[in-house]
C-alpha cells in the first residue's frame, strides 16, 4: 500500500492467509453481537472492520462457508482450511465490501470501533460498550448507504 506508516496487516494463526490494507481507507469498525457472530467466533460477538474489496491485497485463498445471517443476507465466512482461522466475511448482496475480523490483525492498537450491532442479542455476561453508538438490531437503511457510498 502507497502509505506505509499507515500500512496495516494480519493473517491467521498458520500464516498461510494473510491481508494488508490502508488503515486510512477502512470505512468504519463494529462489534456485531448477533447469534451468527456469536457462534461463528465461539465468543459473544464478532469485532468486523468494513472496508472495500478493492481495498484489501490477500494473499491465500480462504475456505468459504454461507450462511442466511440473522438479517436475511447471504453471509459467507473466509476461513483457513489449514489451522481453521476466521479471517473475513463478507454478504453476497454486497460482495465489494469485506468485512475483516480484528483479531487476526498483526497490531489492533489503532483501531477504534464506531458502533455495536445487535444489542438485543448480547450477553449479560459480554455486554455491549456503552459510550459507543448501538443499533438494536442491524444499522438502519441510511447508515447502511452511508456505508456504500464510502466503499466506491
Amino acid at each position: 500500500m502507497s502509505d506505509s506508516n499507515n500500512s496495516q496487516s494480519g493473517s491467521c494463526q498458520c500464516g498461510e492467509i494473510s491481508y494488508s490494507f490502508n488503515q486510512n481507507k477502512i470505512i468504519s469498525a463494529h462489534h456485531c453481537h448477533c447469534k451468527d457472530c456469536q457462534r461463528s467466533t465461539g465468543s459473544g460477538k464478532a469485532t468486523i472492520i468494513f472496508i472495500a474489496k478493492k481495498n484489501i491485497d490477500i494473499k491465500g485463498e480462504p475456505k468459504y462457508y454461507e450462511v442466511k445471517g440473522s438479517s436475511g443476507s447471504h453471509v459467507r465466512r473466509g476461513f483457513c482450511a489449514n489451522c481453521g482461522s476466521g479471517i473475513l466475511s463478507y454478504t453476497k448482496e454486497l460482495s465489494h465490501i469485506v468485512f475483516i475480523k480484528a483479531g487476526t490483525l498483526e497490531d489492533s492498537s489503532w483501531l477504534k470501533i464506531d458502533s455495536n450491532f445487535f444489542t438485543d442479542s448480547a450477553h449479560d455476561w459480554n455486554k455491549p460498550n456503552e459510550d459507543i453508538k448501538s443499533f438494536k438490531q442491524n444499522p438502519s437503511m441510511l447508515s447502511n448507504i452511508k456505508t456504500l457510498i464510502k466503499s466506491f
